[in-house]
């Protein structure tokens, strides 16, 4: 597990390094690397704090290929119990700054790398400074401000991790 303190504070990162990538070859994009995916727990990953059977089923899958962490102020109190069974590491963010605070954790990791994925306006910063930025629109709707930084709009976090294990669906997308 991973902890922000506060936001703009150091990380307390008990991670094992491994080196794992997706290379994707996009038309008018280039060979696009992606070594991370980081997702916005609740309106994003989980609907009323609870994360589906199928998307856990998915972010293990994916996880094979890529490194996952989860971000959240933890709003429903639910994130370490709906992540715990999957492969993916939990980093929590102060609730008064979150916006700052996941942006703070992305800096820690490579953002051209890696693919954030959100629905809220404390999502924006990462979408916008991360390789590649999803908006999902999801039960709880999206943020204009949000949707404003993506390069994909999808309709809830399943199609946006089937863009990953089934990549032909991320070239028709993007391809220019």
């Amino acid at each position: 597990m991973i902890f922000c303190q506060q936001a703009g504070k150091a990380y307390n990162r008990n991670i094992k390094e491994d080196r794992k990538m997706l290379e994707i070859e996009i038309p008018g994009w280039g060979n696009m690397e992606i070594e991370q995916i980081v997702l916005d727990m609740n309106g994003t990953l989980a609907s009323d704090g609870r994360v589906s059977a199928e998307v856990k089923t998915k972010i293990n899958s994916l996880s094979e290929k890529v490194k996952i962490y989860v971000l959240t102020a933890d709003t429903q109190g639910t994130a370490g119990k709906e992540v715990r069974d999957m492969n993916a590491e939990l980093v929590k963010v102060p609730e008064e700054d979150s916006a700052n605070g996941k942006l703070n954790f992305l800096k820690t990791i490579t953002p051209e790398t890696t693919v954030a994925i959100g629905n809220g306006s404390n999502d924006q910063l990462i979408l916008k400074e991360a390789g590649l930025a999803i908006a999902v629109l999801g039960d709880e709707g999206t943020s204009i401000f949000a949707m404003k930084h993506a390069d994909i709009l999808v309709k809830d976090v399943s199609d946006a991790l089937n863009l990953f294990l089934k990549p032909k669906r991320l070239i028709a997308t993007l391809r220019e």
